[in-house]
């Protein structure tokens, strides 16, 4: 039995593409108005805003504080929608 192995940067064909063309990146998750995580369609790189709005590679300590920032947005917004209504 024959089993592929896909890796998460995508293929050779697409990093290349990639290291010539440059990354063509699309919003993956909205984690509030200013701060949005990133993938990139060809090599399936991620990439997230950082504080000063730069592009950052989305380390699992990145993924870890926007999904925080993520949750402390959420309760914020839902909690002023309770206090205007």
């Amino acid at each position: 039995m024959k089993t592929t192995i896909t890796h998460q940067e995508g293929n050779k064909f697409t990093s290349f593409f990639c290291n010539l063309f440059g990354h063509h990146y699309a919003v993956s998750k909205k984690v509030t108005q200013h701060i949005k995580e990133y993938k990139c369609i060809h090599c399936q790189k991620q990439v997230t805003t950082d504080v000063s709005g730069n592009l950052s590679s989305l380390t699992p300590q990145m993924r870890e504080i926007n999904n925080t920032l993520e949750d402390m947005y959420r309760k914020r917004r839902n909690r002023v929608v309770h206090q205007v209504a």
